[in-house]
Order: structure tokens, then sequence, then C-alpha cells
């Protein structure tokens, strides 16, 4: 019985030690993936030692990125046109005349548009680039469906999306949304994207089940940058144009509030907890924190020109590129404090965060 004993109690011991070390090799693989824009890369970064342990290279004008569900791709899209031997190919259920139309004009500007755009499928493990798919234009922003099968992209030079299935790497569907598409969001049951179109002040929603857009949302300005409260209550999109964020209540489909953020607004996100809205602003080189309870504001200044941002899931701290100089800001998500700055090979773009 004392064998026993002595036996179990080692057992414990080895399986409490495995599940430790096993929560820190966790922990020490919560990684940020940067697009590092005409550099030519994708940066790795570890959240936990806050630096840049690794690069994705041969990707060209690399801005928007999103992570597969499972956490084994990285899809990161081309902002610089690519010269496609072959068509771009007409999707199912387009007619010739839409396909052109979503290219910017009738069927003989189509047909002497030579360029599309290019998504590269990373291998996360690996840093090696598993595919490259062809989409209808560059690419600005990118976001993969929960579901892991779609990768979807904002087309700014196109007026729309396209939707690329990732098994087969073919193109499913474009769909034309409003001049000059910037952003995209999923809402949390994945039945709709949330597609904010900057040059001429609307939302459009789109329907996944069958790819076309079911509801346009007038909101004003130049909403570009969004980001989804919890329970699909409340997007809150940044207008460029007015310098603020732009509440939209859902349900409705209307403005019910805005908060002033400063020039050129631009990263948007939310704490965790979604009790709390983070804003930057380019112009006017500041970072700002709203409770969304009770209003309470602070801003802090954060210079020069704070650009995308990201909340960390790891530790809720903020995650904050410069679009003038090569870095990545930490900072304390309620003291707005700078923790470090961590040096990047180009400029920030879009960042995509690793679950723990």
């Amino acid at each position: 019985m004392k064998h026993q004993r002595i036996r179990r109690w080692l057992t414990g011991l080895t399986t409490g030690i495995t599940m430790s070390v096993s929560l820190m090799a966790a922990a020490d693989t919560t990684r940020a993936f940067i697009p590092m824009g005409m550099a030519d890369s994708v940066g790795v970064i570890d959240l936990v030692g806050r630096q840049v342990t690794s690069s994705m290279t041969g990707t060209v004008n690399t801005h928007g990125s999103a992570l597969t569900p499972d956490g084994q791709y990285l899809v990161a899209g081309s902002l610089t046109a690519h010269e496609s031997e072959e068509p771009v190919s007409r999707p199912e259920g387009v007619t010739e005349d839409e396909h052109a139309a979503h290219h910017g004009g009738g069927a003989a500007a189509a047909s002497e548009e030579p360029n599309t755009g290019l998504l590269y499928m990373v291998d996360t493990a690996t840093n090696a680039i598993a595919r490259t798919l062809e989409v209808p234009g560059p690419v600005h922003h990118v976001l993969v469906t929960t579901n892991g099968r779609y990768a979807v992209s904002t087309h700014p030079m196109g007026g729309g999306i396209s939707i690329v299935d990732l098994d087969s790497g073919k193109l499913v569907k474009s769909v034309a949304t409003g001049p000059a598409p910037n952003y995209v969001v999923e809402t949390e049951d994945g039945q709709s994207l949330l597609v904010s179109n900057s040059g001429n002040g609307t939302i459009s929603e789109v329907d996944t089940s069958h790819w076309f857009v079911k509801r346009n949302m007038r909101v004003g300005g130049g909403p570009e940058h969004m980001v989804l409260a919890p329970e699909n209550e409340r997007l809150y999109v940044n207008d460029v144009a007015s310098g603020q964020v732009s509440v939209v209540e859902l349900s409705s489909g209307v403005v019910a509030a805005t908060y002033e953020i400063g020039e050129e607004p631009h990263g948007v996100g939310l704490s965790n907890d979604g009790q709390i809205l983070f804003a930057t602003s380019k112009g006017s080189n500041r970072i700002v924190r709203i409770e969304l309870a009770t209003g309470a504001r602070r801003s802090a200044p954060l210079a020069p020109g704070p650009y995308h941002l990201a909340v960390s899931p790891h530790d809720g701290q903020l995650l904050i590129t410069s679009r003038a100089e090569s870095k990545l800001w930490v900072l304390d998500p309620d003291s707005l404090d700078i923790i470090d700055e961590i040096p990047l090979e180009g400029i920030g773009h879009q960042i995509s965060l690793e679950a723990n």
C-alpha cells in the first residue's frame, strides 16, 4: 500500500509538472503576425518575450492578414497588383457585365485589365508559403471566416470583396459592396459579414450563405476600421472624415452615438471584456481610451503616426504600429503608458493574433 501511494504521488507530481510545462509552452507561443508592407515580409512577434522571433519572407507588399481558426495558416494579402498569366475567372452565377463592373468598368475595361491580387497562405509552424491564391485585385484587409472555410478580401480599387475557398483555392464569389471598401468583420453566428465602404459612407451587410448584400447602413463620412461588440449588438467604426468613432446599432442600422478621437482615426479595438474602446488618431498622434458604460475618456500622446491596433488576448495589452516608423508599441490598457517598443522590419499593418 505504501508503494502504491508513493507511485500515485509521483504520477500526480509528474502530471502536474507536465501540465505546467505545457501551459508555459502555450503561453510562450502566443504570437502576433504583422505584415510589413513594402518590406515584403511578415514579422512574427512573441508577445510574452516582446520580441520579433522570425520573419515570413517571399510576400509582396502585404497589408491585410488573418489566421485560420486552428492557427495553422496565416492568410496575407498583397496590396500590389499582380500580372496574371491567365484572365481572372468569373465566379459562377455572376454575369459578364457584373464581373466587368466589379473591376471598375464595362466589358471592354474588364477585358483589358490584366492585374489581379494575391493571397499568401503561410504555414505558421515553418513560415513557408504553402500556397498562393489569385483574387480579383489588390488586397487591402483580410478575414478568414470562423468556420475556417473562406478567405475574404477587400478590394479598394474594385468596389467590393472576394471570397476564396481555402480548400480548393478557387474564387467562390465577388460581391460589389460600394466604392473603396476598406475593412471586413464577421458576426459571431457566422451568418453575416460587415464591410465598410469608405467611398460612400456605408456599411454593407453580406449574407454568407448566398453571398449577396442584404442590407446597406448609412453611417456617413469615411468609415474604415471596425470592431464588433460581443453579442453583435453594436459596431464601432472609425470615421476618418470626422475624426470620430461611430457606434452603429445593428438592430436598427443607425448611428446611436459618436466618440471624438482626433484627426485621421485609424486603429480601433475593444478590451477583452468588451467594456473599453480603444482608438488611434494618426493625425493627432494620440491613443484614446473610452469606458463604454460611463463614457469616461482618457488619452495619451503617441508619436509618430499611431496606426493599426490590436488587443492582446494574452494580457489585454495594446499593440499599436507606427505609420511613420518601423516599430510596434506595447501599451498598458489602463494607464496607456508605453511598456515597450519593438523594432520591426517595415511599417506594420493589419495585426493577427494567435489565441491562447
